[in-house]
């Protein structure tokens, strides 16, 4: 089983959390090798991030570069993302120079790996260390120049402050803090937000193949959750009166569930594959799900061009 749709996931998880801070950019390319960051943010002015996102609020004080696993990171990952980091700061410093600025230090953005799990070896290797009274357990920071930290997800107290990013790590600790999305209010706009984007994933891998224990079992805990999610809805819709904004959701839902079902067949969205999404659209869901499924690139493009 690829873990692309867990890395769509965190993408959009990152980018639906953090975007009323700043800017957010996703897939990022950079450098003369076309290497791709996951996440570029940029902070809006002054605005102080909200304290319900806790720790992952803290992180977003600053510009900043999130590259989250799903697995364990090993030596060539830290070292991948820290060469990404430093063309950042390359670009940076030839744009100061043909504008004749310099570069001021707190512009340049801070790193953040996220990762389940990290060994003890590969952060003493990088030298990096706990700094407790600035960040609590699992956040482990490198020397001050690098820029860069370590967010090892099982290691982060299981408090509220940091159930945003333990939705990002894998097994027990990902379905607990899915159970503790749930008990949230039901008006809580972030606990919203996240349950559609669950509700995608939950659908992309049920219609893969070869699923692992633990992916059948990340099904099996979010079936219930979907269906109480469309439930909340659709009561929502009724006392409030909003059809019509039950169905823009249900159609915005329906259109990232598309696109993430054709990166997942064919890698990165180009014109072609983006010109044949609206078609998709009006068909009925379980419609356009088979084609998508069935149909070769090829075939799909011919069906609606």
């Amino acid at each position: 089983m690829t873990v692309f749709p867990y890395d769509q996931f965190a993408k959009d998880y990152l980018k639906e959390l953090l975007s009323p801070l700043g800017e957010v950019e996703t897939s990022r390319s950079i450098g003369s090798e076309v290497r791709e960051i996951d996440v570029l943010f940029t902070p809006r002015g002054e605005v102080a991030p909200p304290t319900e996102l806790g720790l992952l609020g803290r992180l977003a004080t600053t510009a900043a570069i999130f590259e989250p696993y799903r697995n364990a990171i090993n030596l060539g990952d830290v070292r991948s993302c820290i060469d990404k980091l430093l063309d950042v700061f390359a670009f940076l410093e030839r744009q100061a120079r043909r504008n004749n600025t310099p570069v001021e230090e707190r512009e340049l953005p801070f790193l953040w790996i996220i990762s389940p799990t990290a060994s003890e070896a590969l952060l003493t290797g990088f030298g990096a260390k706990l700094e407790l009274h600035n960040w609590g357990s699992g956040v482990y920071v490198l020397p001050t120049h690098w820029k860069t930290g370590i967010v090892v997800i099982h290691q982060l107290p299981k408090t509220e402050e940091t159930l945003w990013l333990r939705l990002l790590g894998k097994g027990r600790v990902q379905q607990q803090a899915i159970n503790e999305l749930a008990k949230l209010p039901e008006n809580d706009p972030w606990r919203v937000v996240v349950l559609e984007l669950l509700s995608n994933l939950k659908t992309i891998l049920e219609v893969s193949q070869n699923l692992a224990p633990e992916e059948q079992d990340l099904i099996m805990q979010l079936s219930p959750l979907y269906e109480q999610r469309l439930a909340e809805a659709t009561q929502q819709g009724i006392e409030q009166g909003i059809e019509r904004g039950i169905e823009q959701g249900v159609r915005q839902g329906q259109r990232m569930f598309v696109e993430n079902l054709l990166r997942a067949k064919f890698g990165e969205l180009d014109e072609e594959l983006i010109g044949i999404i609206e078609s998709l659209l009006a068909l009925p869901p379980a419609d356009s799900t088979v084609l998508l499924l069935q149909l070769s690139r090829e075939e799909l493009l011919a069906r609606f061009n």
